[in-house]
């Protein structure tokens, strides 16, 4: 074991949600160390890779897995980090290295709807959250402000404060698309961490559709910005830093967490506050992997909750040809949505979704397509052409409940590393179904005001996007039912804090970062208050666990 390192505060996981907790904890004068499994990144180099890469579809391809520090990966074939266990596949995709997994997200930054912390008492599905709407919207509008969110005032989530931004410049085709569908459906500008105009130092988006996997201009706000923050206010990052265990003491206070480095020499950091910000699946994973004696099921996990309760955001979707020349992938990848069926009685029946439309060019896709059919010469060019300008796409975006047997465990395989594997048990159940078999009325209506011809719905019972990994160390009061309590802080551990989107009871129909962000800065206030800030006038009589 080679020389121990310490801090004040010792972060594991150096995601976006990580960075800007360690980054409010290192202005208040605490030292801060990062440690991140997977190496640092070069945004230079990202976008060469990207720009030479053959296969533009593959958002991971820039974004290889290192031997130490390996993530799921399933193009061209399935690496088999992350186990699957069923009955329905959970092939989460996310990325370990410095700045997390926002290195290729889509930069959605939405807000909750009020009524999304209280399900369990207006609906009778699910759980309530062990905090308000109201509570959550300071914290909202200071991440929207570190972030740079740009965003329309019509979304269902209502704000005391404006959006730092207006939104950014509407594609073509989305005006089209909100023109020929209103008033059925309004469409509105989805709510975004991408500059509509110079902010914080970075250029305003200039529409280069390449969102995903890596924005070539930093107009999008990604986690390698939040990690650049926390170091300018004085916190230290260590990358591949691979921890393997978190240590208690006597007292059930965490003491010390170890870490391989590459070579898999062994290192020890102490620390007085420790907070576990790796994702949904890698926090849980890591808690479950510190069992001991005194804590023969996991840290944290006197309650049998940690790993359970995972939830996503699984979607189907509609393709077809608008009957006027759209060409989509002009600006962003994902720009507008339909959001009036976020919330509504029938939530004690189905989930409610989001409706959210892609403009990723279609000539790839179309190509594809047309090769399979053996379309060549000059017909070949013909329809690309005119399928190109003319297909488009509609998704829901559906919220799935929390359910204990939704998990994430240990699996017997090991990495090589040789740490075990996390395993993923998942399914989705009737009242996701029925929603998705719903939103079919609202995709045929879609169609129909667009003069949609070819109709082509995802198969039935398939979905995709596993992007957003939430509610698997949940907070709640009861410590019998929850992994932390409503300010990240672990019931069982009274100075080891949970920051993520994994903290999350529930989670409603939008992507869980934004939330995940403001729940972190909450957390970090409670920490370590604040003075003189709208924070610490809230929480200043909260006892810092910090001297």
């Amino acid at each position: 074991m080679s020389g121990q390192l310490s801090a004040d505060v010792v972060v594991i996981g150096s995601g976006i949600i990580g960075a800007l907790a360690a980054r409010r904890l290192a202005q208040q004068g605490a030292s801060v160390l990062i440690l991140e499994a997977g190496p640092r990144l070069e945004r230079a180099r990202v976008v060469a890779a990207f720009r030479n890469s053959p296969i533009k579809g593959n958002w991971m391809a820039p974004y290889p897995a290192s031997p130490w520090a390996p993530h799921p990966i399933y193009v061209p074939q399935d690496n088999g980090y992350l186990k699957q266990a069923g009955p329905y596949p959970y092939p989460a995709e996310y990325i370990r290295a410095v700045g997390g997994t926002t290195w290729h997200w889509a930069a959605q930054a939405w807000r909750l709807v009020p009524n999304d912390v209280r399900i369990k008492s207006l609906y009778g599905v699910g759980v309530d959250w062990p905090l308000s709407y109201e509570e959550l919207d300071p914290w909202y509008q200071e991440a929207e402000e570190l972030l740079g969110v740009a965003g329309a005032d019509n979304t269902g989530s209502p704000r005391q404060h404006p959006f730092p931004m207006e939104p950014v410049a509407e594609p073509w085709s989305m005006r089209r698309f909100r023109e020929r569908l209103a008033p059925a459906y309004p469409v509105v500008a989805n709510t975004v961490a991408r500059n509509s105009r110079g902010y914080d130092g970075r250029p305003a988006c200039v529409g280069n559709n390449s969102c995903q996997p890596i924005c070539p201009v930093n107009a999008q706000y990604l986690g390698i910005n939040a990690v650049e923050a926390a170091e300018a206010a004085g916190a230290k990052v260590m990358p591949n830093a691979v921890v393997y265990r978190i240590e208690h003491d006597a007292k059930g206070r965490i003491a010390a967490v170890r870490y391989y480095a590459p070579d898999k020499s062994e290192h020890r950091v102490t620390g007085t506050t420790f907070i576990l910000a790796a994702n949904g699946i890698e926090s849980p994973k890591l808690l479950l992997l510190s069992a001991s004696d005194t804590y023969p099921n996991g840290l944290a996990n006197s309650s049998g909750m940690v790993g359970r309760h995972l939830m996503d955001h699984p979607s189907t979707s509609l393709t077809f040809y608008a009957d006027e020349e759209l060409w989509l992938g002009r600006g962003p990848q994902s720009p507008s949505s339909i959001n009036t069926l976020r919330d509504g009685a029938f939530r004690s029946q189905h989930a409610p979704y989001r409706l959210d439309f892609t403009n990723i060019s279609q000539v790839l896709n179309v190509t594809n397509d047309l090769i399979k059919e053996g379309v060549y010469g000059a017909e070949f060019e013909k329809q690309l052409r005119w399928r190109a300008a003319h297909q488009v796409n509609v998704k829901n975006v559906l919220e799935v409940l929390p359910n204990p047997d939704n998990r994430i465990t240990l699996s017997a395989e090991k990495d090589a590393m040789g740490i075990p594997k996390p395993e993923a048990h998942y399914a989705i159940d009737d009242y996701t179904r029925r929603a998705a078999e719903v939103s079919k009325a609202d995709f045929a209506r879609i169609a129909e005001l667009m003069g949609g011809t070819g109709l082509r719905y995802s198969a039935d019972g398939q979905f995709a996007n596993n992007q957003h990994i939430t509610g698997t160390m949940s907070m709640g009061n009861d410590p019998k039912t929850s992994v932390v309590d409503g300010f990240g802080r672990t019931h069982d551990h009274e100075n080891l804090f949970v920051c993520g989107t994994g903290v999350m009871p529930t989670a409603a129909t939008m992507n869980s970062t934004l939330t995940g962000v403001a729940l972190a800065l909450r957390t970090a206030e409670h920490i370590l208050p604040a003075k003189n800030t709208h924070a610490g006038a809230m929480h200043s009589g909260h006892e810092a666990s910090l001297a």
